[in-house]
């Protein structure tokens, strides 16, 4: 194909100056930089603006995020091709393979990054998990540390550099940095976890096994933060979290019953108590209708009756202040009614 070029290039007007080997060289770099530009127009003035006219977005991210390495590619390919025209050898070709690999790697790692995003965009975005949202940040960077990978071994292998030796090395450094960031390897791990078994997202209250009671407010790689009601900032190893007991307040729906303890005095009417808290209950704004708030006469105690109150609010953050208004709407309306309320006594028996 190259004597073709050449003896017909021998055949037109000064084409024998192109003979030459140099001037050969530049006009393969001129051609395909004129085709490289011509492309980006063609991507640009066309591409694009049929992208713009469709419904989707895809076609817009993948034109707009691959028309310059496709410009770069060109001139890669020109680059070679006139330096083998040249039939150079040594440092200059290694330098320009090398550019070549590192190009090459640019352009597929753009692409997968691109596939990442419209899968982001597309699948992602419309689930109602946060899941997705989570990992894509995290498989981005694995994506650019692999390809970093890939371009390094590539670029050591075209200057002939042996890399079993660094590989094997690379196997028994990996094995002793395993076992020293065996920790956060779990911790990532774990994070992951639980995000796949769906355990807790961000914005849920939840109780972790020390007690503390909170709302995610971040899930991150090696760890979770949780923002109690004390405002305190408590950051959690994932690690821990994948292995302990965590009450989810907001799953599986974010209702939340409340328990209220209180007593009265013996003799009083267990019927008429039942029926007055409940009143009392049902008067009470900000409690849910359904299920209907309840009161249950539990046991017969040292110095009273003992009762609990049941009833249910929206959410979890509610709670607490709704406990609160409750217990004060109970006592009040025991003391309305006459009923009273016991205190702890005993009696003493003196013999004579």
């Amino acid at each position: 194909m190259k004597e073709i070029i050449l003896n017909w290039l021998g055949t037109i007007p000064y084409g024998n100056y192109l003979q030459n080997k140099y001037l050969f060289a530049i006009l393969i770099l001129v051609t395909f930089t004129i085709g490289a530009k011509l492309l980006l127009f063609i991507f640009e003035k066309y591409f694009q603006r049929w992208a713009k006219k469709t419904k989707t977005e895809i076609d817009d991210i993948i034109f707009d995020r691959t028309k310059k390495p496709a410009f770069y590619f060109l001139l890669a390919i020109g680059l070679k091709l006139a330096i083998l025209h040249l039939e150079v050898n040594g440092i200059v070709n290694s330098l320009v393979n090398t550019l070549m690999a590192i190009v090459f790697v640019f352009i597929i790692a753009k692409v997968v990054d691109t596939v990442i995003d419209i899968w982001g965009e597309t699948f992602a975005k419309k689930t109602k998990s946060k899941i997705d949202d989570v990992l894509l940040p995290l498989f981005h960077k694995f994506t650019k540390v692999l390809f970093v990978i890939i371009a390094i071994l590539w670029v050591l292998k075209i200057w002939g550099i042996d890399i079993g030796p660094y590989l094997a090395g690379a196997g028994i450094l990996g094995i002793v940095i395993g076992f020293a960031l065996q920790d956060s390897l779990k911790n990532i791990l774990g994070g992951i976890t639980l995000l796949l078994d769906k355990t807790f997202e961000i914005g849920d209250k939840v109780k972790i096994e020390s007690g503390k009671v909170g709302t995610i407010h971040d899930i991150g790689l090696r760890s979770t933060k949780l923002i109690t009601y004390d405002n305190e900032v408590i950051y959690i190893p994932n690690g821990y979290l994948a292995n302990s007991q965590v009450q989810n307040y907001t799953r599986p729906n974010p209702k939340v019953r409340v328990g209220i303890d209180f007593g009265v005095e013996y003799g009083s009417d267990v019927a008429k108590v039942t029926e007055l808290i409940v009143g009392t209950l049902k008067g009470t704004g900000g409690l849910l209708s359904d299920p209907l708030p309840a009161v249950h006469f539990l046991s017969m105690g040292d110095f009273a009756l003992n009762f609990k109150a049941y009833f249910w609010v929206e959410k979890w953050g509610d709670a607490y202040s709704k406990k609160l208004e409750v217990t004060e709407a109970i006592y009040n309306a025991l003391n309305k009614a006459k009923i009273g309320i016991p205190f702890p006594t005993q009696t003493i028996e003196l013999k004579k």
